[in-house]
């Protein structure tokens, strides 16, 4: 077997893409991801262009003994895009949308951004199920779950999913429907990145704006529970046409605390100004940024939020119902808060998303009820210690308000034990481990929400 740097020398003569060492100039910037707190310094990086790239670095990986990750937005929280001499198998140059407006539907390479995607779909007055933040890509998001807004009228991201291209850990490239590898399609639906690497994904599409009602109202932090107590009545209304997220949040400044609610209208347009109005006259809003807003926008609407290089640590728990007792520890934990990007948000789930089967699909996180998030974002090392301990003592304080269940796509690194996988894939568990046995015996894929091969 030839060394690692003769392999790649070789490999470059047909190599569609870019292979990085750490001697080369663009590997510095290439071997980062979406969270900075993240330090991970792989031996090469594989930035493909296509399925055969990223079959040529699966057996490359296999031939010198290198773990894989996958990289599509480099978004997931816990830093599994990257890994410490490893592989990273890059898809970021991997980006475009192709719209069948008559089909609705669209088939994107596994490094596209949301935003991305929304910009082409919506061109024709179509979208799904993504996110929202439109720089998250749309494979991890997707493979995980998928939340946004869109899920109560039309589920989650998994559950528009019609098909993908997939990369196995033998090299191998095959397609996957509810026809073709039907076992591999449910467990792909919720079942991470544990079964080979996304080339393609196609969605359904669903008409979509291009113009909805959305946007955010925040009133002063000292209204927060009113505040919340006013989103869980709202909960509790909602139909399929509503998305409701509140939030414990930082204005612009820098200084002020405020309550939020977030919100997402996706009916009738004359029916939009009376599902917005109890939110738009509740009390004295310090900031009122609620009203008719185009799709894509309203996707990249937190983008800033949540910048490219802050230093995150997060934790969630999924709860069923939100009670004063719980509220009143939501607030008082966000008071305590050390950082002014620091966030505590409660995310609605109701709807389609809601009505299918926990063994429908490998995604099992389908109750009705509230995500709690204790989002954790400052900007350099020295608040790490402080920023780390808040999220843990915050998360340890909510555990007498939450249920079982916990979504997968908010799993940070040290989220991996058996406990994490029973919380995020329920009663799904011992069904993708003898999948995994079947599509990746040696566990190639295992920088992930491990599934470990049934034995």
């Amino acid at each position: 077997m030839a060394d690692l740097s003769s392999a790649v020398a070789e490999l470059t003569k047909d190599f569609s893409g870019r292979l990085l060492l750490p001697a080369d100039s663009a590997w510095e910037a290439a071997r980062h991801v979406h969270n900075g707190y993240v330090d991970k310094r792989p031996k090469l990086i594989a930035q493909c262009l296509g399925s055969a790239d990223i079959a040529s670095a699966v057996r490359l990986a296999d031939d010198h003994a290198l773990e894989i990750s996958v990289r599509g937005g480099g978004h997931n929280i816990g830093g599994r895009a990257s890994v410490d001499g490893g592989l990273m198998i890059d898809l970021s140059l991997m980006k475009n949308v192709n719209v069948d407006a008559k089909a609705r539907t669209a088939r994107v390479a596994g490094g596209t951004l949301w935003g991305q995607f929304n910009r082409e779909t919506q061109l024709h007055g179509l979208g799904t199920t993504g996110g929202v933040v439109s720089t998250t890509g749309v494979a991890g998001l997707t493979l995980g779950g998928g939340l946004g807004w869109l899920m109560p009228k039309h589920g989650m991201a998994l559950d528009n999913l019609l098909g993908v291209e997939l990369v196995l850990a033998d090299g191998r490239i095959v397609r996957v429907t509810a026809d073709d590898e039907p076992d591999l399609y449910w467990a792909l639906r919720g079942g991470g990145g544990n079964f080979g690497v996304a080339s393609s994904l196609e969605f359904r599409l669903h008409d979509v704006g291009p113009l909805v009602t959305g946007g955010l109202v925040a009133w002063p932090i000292a209204k927060a529970r009113d505040v919340l107590r006013l989103f869980r009545d709202l909960t509790e209304k909602a139909n399929d046409d509503t998305m409701l997220v509140a939030g414990l949040i930082t204005a612009p400044d820098g200084t002020t605390k405020l309550a939020a609610i977030v919100a997402g209208f996706f009916g009738k347009p004359a029916d939009a100004d009376k599902a917005v109005k109890p939110i738009k006259t509740f009390g004295q809003p310090a900031m009122d940024a609620l009203g008719p807003i185009p799709y894509a926008k309203l996707n990249a609407m937190l983008d800033d939020a949540y910048p490219r290089g802050a230093r995150n640590y997060w934790k969630s728990h999924f709860a069923e119902s939100l009670t004063d007792a719980a509220i009143d520890t939501l607030v008082d934990r966000y008071m305590t808060c050390p950082s002014p990007m620091g966030q505590i948000l409660v995310e609605h789930f109701h709807g389609a998303a809601t009505r299918v089967k926990p063994t429908e699909t490998a995604y099992a996180l389908r109750a009705a009820g509230f995500n709690l998030l204790v989002l954790s974002q400052w900007k350099t090392p020295d608040g790490d210690k402080a920023g780390i301990a808040w999220a843990r003592e915050s998360y340890a304080t909510l555990q007498p308000f939450v249920g079982r269940s916990r979504y997968l796509n908010y799993l940070d690194h040290d989220d991996a034990d058996a406990s994490a996988l029973a919380a995020a894939y329920g009663p799904n568990v011992q069904r993708l481990r003898s999948i995994k046995a079947k599509y990746d015996p040696e566990n190639v894929f295992h920088l992930n929400v491990n599934i470990a091969p049934k034995a």
